[in-house]
């Protein structure tokens, strides 16, 4: 009995070349915050339809399962399909890059070069345009 309670807490690790293996409809399995689930028998079950489940099939689906915002019951539901973990080994090869943060503009650029290129840009045409007109 001992042992069985033991076996209970052992966990299993799945390389990542395994788990990519797994992307099919007989066989989906998604990792989800280094965790491995066999979805295969949820597929038809799943509200958002398979397709939502087998494009993630075989890689990571963690920033999707979090994009979604899946309710409290959703979250452990997932604990009924995990089969294992992701060997620690694999971990940083799913790793995404940290967020980059987009600006728009540098801080030393002052909102006056946002006006003056376009006005003298606009000076320029119209003296163009009064200079081939006054040839006809």
């Amino acid at each position: 009995m001992v042992e069985k309670e033991e076996s209970k807490d052992e966990v299993k690790y799945y390389r990542l070349e395994e788990v990519q293996q797994h992307n099919s409809c007989k066989s989906t399995w998604l990792i989800i915050h280094n965790k491995i689930y066999d979805v295969t028998k949820f597929l038809e079950e799943h509200p958002g339809g398979e397709e939502v489940l087998r494009e993630q099939a075989g890689g990571d689906a963690t920033e999707s399962f979090e994009d979604v915002g899946h309710s409290t019951d959703a979250r452990e539901m997932t604990s009924m399909y995990m089969i294992g973990e992701l060997h620690p080994d694999d971990r940083p090869k799913i790793q995404r890059p940290a967020d980059t943060l987009i600006t728009t503009a540098s801080e030393t650029s002052s909102w006056w070069t946002n006006w003056v290129i376009p006005g003298i840009a606009a000076t320029i045409v119209t003296l163009m345009y009064r200079l081939y007109m006054t040839e006809e």
